[in-house]
């Protein structure tokens, strides 16, 4: 093991996003070698290693960043912009180490302290089991993004008692836990034949009754488990997952727009006259795209910026502004979904071709925009809380 040993304090002055840049091109030039494998190259993980980019959202206490929520969406962003596979297993990697926020110390530094620490994990439940000292975990769990570079793995389960009743929450609702276990312990199958995000990597994994000590588990949102005050720790996980997502979707976009706009000053189509920059058409979807982008995009970031007020003020956020967060994380999805159809639509048959900056890009945001944070469902979900009513899931 390789422990990280720094300061705590260390990466408070850190330019995440300027990092960010640098290890983009390297990470751009091994695209195609990402996509072809299903995983990210060693030279692409050591070059995220060395820059700390699996560690935005890790407490500081434990060598991390903890970045506050705006930057982390423009350093994936950034990423994104280079490989939206890559900056996909990062965002994977960093919402899984908000737990060392709620597990012990000890349990987190076992976790978390390797400097190639990274947890991955799907979102199906399993079944723990209570057993003296821990649990006895069995399930499957698919959709394991960065699960092939993966140290740890991280498995939801809903809790049963030893007589296999199941266990309740203080609401009534039944007890969810996450439990942590080395890569080593679960069965893999590989299931990661798709359209996009190839080089994610998300396979499936598995375990059999499996005994996973009680410190190496924890409830989410938990507020009694809760071990760190920075106010980044009092964001659910699922929504710090939905930024990653998001923030993925517009550095496809933006990456796309741009290549767009390249290719339409030079581009004369077949049987045309002019480029395709003198088309009017092509000049209103240009700039109808990248308003649509930069609002999607700074309404995301300011709604970060105005949680994070909140939080650091030491209160607590209301539905209101969860499901603002909701509503930027959403509209992110699908407006970057849109200028990208646009786009690919607007190129031609150039957008076809494996060798041109589109092809792979449409389909890693088609990949993207099915991810349930980006679900037109979620604006359901918003209607109903702006029209007076409960809205029907947890994750606002």
């Amino acid at each position: 093991m390789r422990l990280l040993h720094e300061p705590s304090n260390a990466n408070a002055t850190v330019d995440w996003v300027a990092r960010a840049r640098e290890v983009a091109p390297r990470i751009a030039g091994a695209a195609d070698r990402i996509e072809r494998d299903r995983a990210l190259p060693d030279d692409v993980l050591a070059a995220l290693y060395d820059g700390q980019m699996f560690r935005l959202l890790l407490p500081r206490s434990l060598g991390g960043a903890e970045l506050a929520p705006a930057v982390y969406a423009h350093v994936i962003e950034e990423v994104a912009k280079a490989d939206a596979s890559t900056a996909w297993c990062m965002g994977q990697a960093c919402g899984g180490s908000i737990a060392a926020a709620y597990l012990t110390t000890a349990a987190a530094t076992e976790i978390f302290g390797d400097a190639h620490a990274v947890v991955a994990s799907g979102p199906n439940f399993g079944t723990a089991i209570a057993d003296e000292g821990g649990y006895r975990v069995s399930g499957s769990w698919p959709f394991a993004s960065g699960s092939r570079h993966a140290t740890w793995l991280a498995a939801h389960c809903l809790v049963h008692e030893a007589d296999g009743t199941p266990r309740l929450a203080a609401d009534g609702t039944p007890l969810e836990r996450t439990m942590f276990l080395p890569k080593s312990r679960a069965a893999f199958t590989d299931i990661w034949d798709v359209i996009g995000l190839k080089g994610t990597g998300s396979d499936q994994y598995a375990v059999d009754d499996l005994f996973v000590p009680a410190a190496y588990s924890f409830t989410r949102e938990s507020a009694a488990e809760r071990r760190e005050g920075g106010p980044l720790y009092r964001i659910a996980i699922y929504q710090m997952l939905g930024v990653s997502f998001a923030s993925v979707a517009l550095g496809i976009a933006r990456a796309t727009l741009d290549a767009f706009i390249a290719l339409a000053r030079e581009k004369t189509p077949r049987n045309a006259r002019q480029v395709l920059r003198d088309n009017a058409s092509i000049q209103l979807l240009t700039g109808s795209a990248e308003t649509r982008l930069q609002s999607a995009r700074m309404f995301l970031l300011q709604t970060l910026r105005d949680l994070w007020d909140v939080l650091a003020a030491g209160e607590a956020l209301t539905l209101d502004q969860r499901a603002s967060l909701r509503m930027a994380i959403t509209n992110a999805a699908h407006q970057s979904r849109d200028v990208v159809d646009a786009v690919y639509q607007a190129t031609g048959a150039t957008a076809i071709f494996a060798s041109q900056p589109f092809e792979r890009r449409f389909r890693d945001m088609h990949a993207v925009s099915q991810q349930v944070q980006a679900h037109a469902s979620n604006f359901e979900l918003i209607g109903q809380h702006l029209l007076g009513l409960q809205p029907r899931s947890k994750y606002l």
